[in-house]
Order: C-alpha cells, then structure tokens, then sequence
C-alpha cells in the first residue's frame, strides 16, 4: 500500500524539523518536503504533488490562509492547519475551514518540544484521516471571498441570512422535542449546512457536540451566530435552554442535558474522564437524553472520524421516541463517524448534508 506523502509548510525551522520527525516514524506516512512559507508551498505542491500538506497559519511573505485560498483553486489538496490557541488564531481557524482546510492541530502553548509530544498522536491520526477526506466535497462548499469572523458580541447585530425550510409534514405535532447533534472532522461546514437552515420559531433546543478543542468552540459558535435564525451559543453550565436556540458543547468539557422541573438545564462536566479520547464526547451527550422521559428525540450523526455516538445512539434507541439520522457518504467529508451510527441497523434516515435540516423539520 502506497505511503501518504506529506508536505510540512512552517516558518519555524525547528516546528518542520518536529513535525517531520513525528510523522516520519509512522510506517505509513512519508515526508516528502518542506517549504518554509506560502509561497515556497505553492512551489512544492506543484512539483512534489502531496497527498496531505500541514500548514502553519502565520508565516511571512505568504500567511497560511492566503496559501489555503489559492491551493483550493489551483492545486486542491486536504491541508490540515497548524494553529494557536488566541482568540485570533480561533477566528483564524474557522475561516481556513470555510476556505477548504480539512482540519486543524493546535499548537504548542507552553514550553514548545514538551507541549507538541502531547499532541502526536492526534496529528498522526489526522494526517492519516486527511489522506481519506472526501476532497471533490470539500471543494464544492469551499469559499474563497476573504472575510472577517465577528466577535459574539457583533453577532447579535448582524442580519440573519440563513432561509429557513418549511417541512412537507409534521410528525409528533404535540409535546416536547429535543435534537441532538454529533460531529467532528468537517463538522464546521456540515454545521453550517444544517444550522441555517432552521427556523427561528423551532419548537426545540438543540444540542451539539462538536469536537473541537477548548477556545475554538466559541468562534464556531459565533461564526453560525452570525448566519443562521436560531440563535447560537456556547453552552454555559447551569443554563436553562431555550427552544430555537443552539447549545455548542465548549472545548474540554462534557455536554449532558438534565431535566429542572418542566425545563432542561444544561451541565457541563470535567469530572467524566475523555471517551475515547474525546470531552466533549457524542456517546456521553445522548447517554444523557436518552435519560429524559417524555420527550421525542431527534439524533443526527455527522461527518468524522472514529465511532463517537454510536453507543450513545443505541442508548438513545432502546431509551424510547428516537429518529435517528445518520449522513450519507456522499456528502460526508469522512465517513467514519456516520458509518459507524449505520452499522447498529439504528438509523432511520440516511441523507446528504444539505437534505438534512429538512428532514429534522419532518420530525419536529
């Protein structure tokens, strides 16, 4: 089987040299260069043709992003972004996935050799999942346009743009109603796909676990603010939710969703270890509802690597009134996580991306 090849774009001599010796001891991975900016990776895509490139976002000459944009156009690759932990680099991040980055790696934040070694073993995994991302899918939602992320602040005043879909049909007219959504690599795009296509007036809360690393979660939350109806937050501890409005699980910390009397409060938790390797994790979201008597639940399970909410899906499936819908491998940017949910003979819709916001409003 041919090695992924890999090309590894940072200004830093010493971050390339890192990098380099982490993906080169992995028997599948073979590193084929290096550039040392935008620039210089535009030179070596054309002439090294990777299979994956790692690009840090802040070089000079050419920054990362710029690259990002003309790399779709010109050379399309899955690139997997190097990225700071500040609220700019967040905001930064988010916008390199609307323009067509697979995924991204947080970089070190503390004493630099001693923090990258904890994150190994994640960007082995996602230069490897990167290798098998849908591309011809990310290219058809990529958007080139340079654009600013507004602060949370900024969003409340911005006009909503997302249409809202009416259904055909309604189901379960009467009593209440929760959704629950689960995704991760490509999650953004297919975030974005569904969420502004809600109704303001949805008779519901909605529940998202997206994984995402601790500050990222609320740029993503923003940046949907920003676009849809429904309002969209980061979910804060202790918080009653409120139909028509999107809780995003933040970075770290375990969604689970309680009943407070007639209401539903959200608690957050750091106390539940990761599961399988995840916090937030899908499994322990819709573990949690599947506790809720009386409710009519709604779950989708999006693009992603691994298995994340397959058993929380048959917990949620044997807990009472379930409809599962899983997205299609068409649409998916990797169909891990969505395959997975399929295998359990649970799901009782599979559709693409762009079909899915309405068939939650079938349901609802």
């Amino acid at each position: 089987m041919p090695k992924i090849k890999v090309l590894i774009v940072d200004d830093s001599a010493f971050m390339r040299k890192l990098i380099n010796d982490f993906l080169s001891e992995h028997p599948s991975i073979d590193v084929i260069g290096t550039a040392r900016n935008g620039e210089d990776a535009l030179k070596k895509i054309s002439a090294l043709k990777p299979d994956v490139v790692t690009m840090d976002i802040e070089m000079p000459v050419m920054d990362g992003l710029e690259a990002l944009q003309i790399i779709m156009k010109e050379h399309p690759v899955p690139v997997l972004m190097l990225s700071s932990t500040t609220q700019l680099g967040a905001e930064n991040t988010m916008l390199a996935i609307s323009y067509g980055a697979i995924d991204f790696i947080t970089k070190p934040s503390g004493p630099i050799s001693l923090d990258l070694i904890k994150v190994k073993e994640e960007l082995i995994e996602k230069v490897i999942s990167a290798s098998k991302a849908n591309l011809a899918e990310i290219m058809k939602k990529t958007t080139y346009a340079k654009s600013t992320i507004p602060s949370t602040k900024e969003c409340s005043k911005i006009e909503r743009k997302g249409q809202s879909l009416r259904p055909a049909q309604k189901s379960h007219a009467n009593g209440k109603k929760i959704i629950c959504i689960g995704t991760s690599t490509g999650g953004p795009r297919a975030l974005q796909e569904v969420v502004t296509k809600l109704p303001k007036d949805l008779d519901a809360a909605v529940f998202v676990v997206q994984h995402m690393p601790a500050g990222f979660t609320k740029s993503l939350a923003a940046r949907l603010d920003s676009l849809s109806e429904c309002r969209v937050k980061e979910a804060e501890d202790g918080e009653i939710a409120e139909k028509g409005t999107i809780y995003i699980a933040p970075g770290g910390y375990h969604l689970l969703v309680k009943e407070a009397g007639a209401r539903l409060k959200i608690e957050l938790s750091t106390s539940i270890p990761p599961k399988s390797g995840h916090r937030p994790s899908v499994d322990i979201m819709f573990q949690s509802i599947s506790t809720l008597s009386g409710y009519t639940k709604i779950a989708v399970i999006m693009t992603g690597m691994g298995a994340d909410g397959s058993q929380g899906l048959i917990e949620l499936k044997n807990s009472g009134d379930v409809t599962a819908i899983a997205e299609s491998e068409a649409t998916s940017i990797v169909y891990g996580m969505p395959k997975a949910a399929i295998a359990t003979n649970l799901v009782d819709e599979v559709e693409d991306v762009d079909k899915i916001a309405e068939t939650i409003l079938q349901y609802v």
